[in-house]
């Protein structure tokens, strides 16, 4: 699959595999932290695998009745080369793009027609002289070749009952995993929160509802899953039905089908959640229209789980943006909005660098669906942004660990991303940064975040 090939190769270049050896020649040491020996209260009597940052989990599973729900309704359909279809849908919807806008085609076509006009025209005429009418259709019969040929070509995809069926089978268990992790961010550092409504908006097979459920099904009343495909919601209540033809109660209650968003901005929500759904509106326009409704209709947190490419983070940043900035002429919250995971600042992403952008992606390990073409355990690629109402009081700062965590003969190279908005490659040592510190660096994981202090107290890098 395009994805579980992508993140070996991400593995690769970050040196699980081994790692370049030169690495703590362009590393700096964290400034400003602390010497936190073993006599101090850093951890209490917590071991240093479970240190206060970790937040990555080990795999997720699908809970049973889904599993048992979804092969249930592969063995009843009838679609031919499953497997085919399945593998070239993930290779898709991997390397799907954001839709070009409308002023970026044009720009793109009057900077091709400067390049061609020299083609078209005689070298013996004057470059600034008119094209007669030949040349004038010759240049733009090439213009518009070379723009199909260059240009992504982004088309909405229309979900029937087939189509829908391998959507589940391609993207079922990957969606559950990435959305898991995401909730259990949420879980781990506000344990107080007990959400009684979610929205699900781009609610496809359902799998939010269902790893929300897990997360908080003794608190959670009330489930809105909005798809505007027809198809995709009726085999989303058939998985929740147990896979059965014939209408059963749910195998949990309380769950709701929907084809549009809730029109008042009075009807809030718990919890609000949109995966794998931005790429599927066709402008920017909507993206933002829709993206500022999530948000009107968030009363807890907003949750926006992507591919992890570079379109994904993309796209996450792009609403990062439109709801940090604001923009709503009627203000029905004054809350504001607050960044919770996984940046530790609301500053802009160090890594959308205009020269080179990197996707900021995390991997979660799960157990897929138990077809035969699939391995016992799979990892999604996967880039996420949750937003919550009102400040983070008395959250730290910590800085959050981008890359995989490389571990080195007597040293840690931790890839962090800052408070102050900038990136550090920082190398931590028993000898420097304490015994305590230098084993929690050692035994953290990417995704997991530094609970790195200095001897004030403060949150550091980027004090």
């Amino acid at each position: 699959m395009a994805a579980h090939a992508a993140a070996g190769r991400v593995r690769r270049l970050w040196g699980l595999c081994g790692g370049p050896s030169p690495l703590r020649a362009f590393a700096t040491i964290i400034p400003r932290v602390s010497q936190v020996d073993n006599s101090s209260d850093f951890l209490g009597n917590v071991p240093h695998r479970r240190h206060p940052g970790v937040l990555h989990l080990r795999s997720v599973r699908l809970p049973a009745e889904l599993v048992k729900a979804a092969q249930l309704l592969v063995e009843q359909s009838t679609v031919h080369g499953l497997k085919d279809q399945v593998v070239s849908l993930t290779n898709y919807l991997w390397s799907r793009k954001r839709p070009l806008e409308a002023s970026e085609l044009q720009r793109r076509g009057q900077q091709l027609e400067q390049q061609l006009r020299e083609t078209v025209q005689p070298r013996t005429v004057d470059a600034s002289s008119p094209l007669t009418d030949a040349e004038a259709e010759k240049l733009q019969r090439r213009v518009l070749n070379r723009l199909r040929k260059t240009t992504y070509h982004w088309e909405a995809l229309r979900y029937t009952d087939e189509l829908s069926l391998v959507y589940m089978v391609a993207r079922l268990d990957g969606g559950f995993a990435a959305v898991s992790r995401a909730f259990h961010e949420i879980q781990k550092r506000s344990p107080a929160f007990a959400p009684r409504t979610l929205l699900d908006f781009g609610s496809g097979t359902g799998s939010v509802s269902w790893a929300a459920h897990g997360a908080w099904g003794q608190t959670l009343c009330e489930y809105l899953c909005v798809d505007s495909s027809a198809p995709m919601l009726a085999l989303a209540e058939r998985l929740l039905q147990g896979g059965s033809e014939s209408p059963r109660a749910p195998l949990f209650p309380g769950v709701y089908f929907r084809q549009f968003l809730p029109v008042s901005p009075k009807v809030k929500f718990d919890l609000v959640v949109s995966a794998f759904s931005l790429n599927e509106l066709p402008s920017l326009a909507e993206r933002r229209e829709t993206i500022q409704t999530l948000w009107r209709k968030t009363d807890g947190f907003l949750v926006l789980v992507e591919n992890g490419t570079k379109e994904g983070h993309q796209m996450l940043m792009e609403a990062r943006e439109i709801i940090l900035g604001g923009g709503d002429k009627v203000v029905h919250d004054p809350r504001e909005a607050h960044i919770f995971a996984p940046c530790p600042h609301h500053l802009p992403c160090p890594r959308l660098n205009p020269k080179q952008p990197l996707p900021c992606n995390y991997l979660q390990a799960y157990h897929p669906l138990p077809f035969r073409w699939n391995p016992a355990l799979k990892e999604e690629l996967f880039s996420f942004l949750i937003l919550r109402r009102g400040p983070g009081a008395g959250e730290e700062p910590w800085p959050r660990i981008t890359q995989a965590v490389l571990g080195r003969a007597q040293h840690v190279h931790c890839h962090l991303c800052c408070a102050d908005g900038s990136l550090q490659h920082a190398v931590i040592t028993a000898r420097r940064h304490g015994r305590d510190l230098y084993r929690c660096a050692r035994l953290s994981h990417w995704g997991d975040r530094l609970p790195v202090t200095t001897p004030h107290g403060e949150a550091v890098p980027g004090e």
